[in-house]
């Protein structure tokens, strides 16, 4: 029986990363093909985590440095191959492989969340609205928020929790995105078998938006239609989500009037910068799969009368030449 077993004792000197990876760093194109990530964007990530990956060798064998950990990390998220083809290609364990993918992803998350994803404030919503109103001619929006489903293998023991109804396994990727596709909240790991709607109740956000604590810019007039009032800042969803007061969905149903049918139109664009985010995320990074989708809804009155609001205005003052229009 081998302490470390015959194939993976050359790993120094015919393994992945020493031989084919510094072969690649030669070609900048070649090495963010393989990676994902410029060469440049690779020593960058390795200086913010190297102090939290860096294992320490011993008398019974050396340890695998940070680069190369890094590297092992980025090649599983960026191909979504196994762990198995992975640590035969590095030649390390696949236990090993798992481990480090694990470790390594939890480190980029602990040294980059708040220099890049901080908790946005009253100022940032506020920011988020402006370009929302420009980019997209959705007033008082605050970002686009959906679900994506992510397959996994099903933990042992865990029955149906992950379970969804595509007859995969999954845990959800819950995100708000701004106008220009950049994620500004995230939560992960909510059960596949849970709607979209049921993981933004139980997610923290879902609870600051519920309990009213994500310091949101206040109700504002929009210009021309002061007449109708106050009107809310609001996130945009799909039909998976449910009506709230600052969580604007579509109206169902196919037989809708014209104005009704606008509305649609005018929140499904602006909902389109969350499935583009989406998209760049599963091109670029492959271990991700396509997103499936479940929901329901019950809302109180109120919420309907902001729609109906909304509604009023994309087909009066805030009518764009480009929208369903009623025929003559």
């Amino acid at each position: 029986m081998h302490w470390v077993l015959p194939i993976l004792q050359d790993r120094r000197s015919i393994g992945e990363y020493h031989q084919l990876v510094q072969e690649l760093r030669v070609d900048d194109h070649l090495f963010q093909g393989y990676f994902r990530l410029t060469k440049e964007q690779f020593d960058n990530l390795l200086s913010w985590v190297r102090p939290q990956i860096a294992k320490r060798d011993t008398q019974m064998r050396a340890s695998i440095g940070p680069a190369e950990r890094l590297a092992i990390c980025l090649r599983y998220l960026s191909t979504g191959n196994s762990f198995k083809v992975i640590s035969y290609a590095y030649r390390v364990g696949r236990t090993t492989v798992a481990n480090i993918v694990g470790e390594v992803c939890q480190a980029i998350w602990d040294c980059l969340v708040d220099e890049f994803m901080p908790v946005p404030t009253k100022e940032d919503w506020s920011a988020i609205a402006d370009d929302f109103f420009h980019k997209w001619n959705f007033p008082n929006c605050l970002g686009s928020i959906d679900g994506k489903h992510v397959v996994i293998q099903a933990p042992s023991n865990s029955g149906s929790l992950y379970f969804n109804y595509k007859h995969t396994f999954s845990i959800v990727l819950l995100a708000i995105v701004d106008a220009d596709y950049l994620f500004r909240v995230v939560d992960v790991g909510s059960y596949g078998r849970n709607s979209d709607g049921g993981t933004l109740n139980n997610s923290p956000f879902g609870e600051a938006l519920k309990d009213g604590t994500l310091d949101l810019p206040e109700d504002c007039v929009n210009a021309g239609a002061e007449h109708r009032g106050r009107l809310p800042h609001v996130f945009v969803g799909d039909e998976a989500f449910p009506l709230r007061m600052n969580l604007l969905r579509p109206f169902p149903g196919s037989n809708l009037t014209v104005d009704k049918r606008a509305f649609n139109y005018r929140l499904s664009r602006a909902k389109l910068t969350v499935e583009c985010a989406f998209g760049i995320l599963s091109s670029q990074w492959r271990m991700y799969n396509p997103a499936t989708r479940v929901g329901s809804n019950n809302a109180c009155r109120a919420t309907f009368r902001v729609r109906d609001t909304f509604s009023e205005y994309f087909n009066a003052e805030g009518s764009v030449y480009w929208q369903p229009q009623p025929q003559p």
